[in-house]
């Protein structure tokens, strides 16, 4: 019975647009994407931070070695990438937060306007973290 049901939905002719160029995201969304993708971008950093400060902890010749690594343009990139990943996922972690505990509403408006805040919040955190490790 289920796959005869299944069998017959599935030979509907839908509307299908593959094409990702032109589909047009809601900022919400886009928000909650970047969200994920910094937690990934911050958890595998964990791994390469905690990696250069055992290196830098192992011994005075350890330390010049992590010292003459974060010298580099292209490890200062890295480093101010990691940062500004942790910092947005930091700021939609607390909107998520205050979401949740009632603080924020939970509508589509209050949905774009915290997540264009968090934005903003964002770029002027990642201007910071810019100017320190620079």
């Amino acid at each position: 019975m289920w796959a005869l049901f299944i069998m017959k939905n599935v030979k509907k002719q839908r509307p299908v647009n593959l094409d990702l160029a032109t589909i047009r995201f809601p900022v919400t969304a886009i928000a909650s994407i970047l969200h994920r993708v910094s937690g990934v971008i911050t958890f595998v950093a964990v791994g390469i931070l905690l990696w250069l400060l055992g290196l830098s902890l192992s011994s005075p010749e350890g330390f010049l070695v992590a010292s003459s690594i974060m010298d580099s343009f292209i490890v200062k990139f890295i480093f101010w990438g990691i940062l500004t990943a942790l910092a947005y996922h930091v700021v939609g972690g607390i909107r998520h937060m205050l979401m949740d505990f009632g603080y924020l509403e939970e509508t589509l408006e209050a949905g774009k306007r915290t997540a264009n805040i968090g934005f903003g919040i964002t770029v002027v955190l990642s201007i910071l973290a810019g100017v320190l490790v620079w």
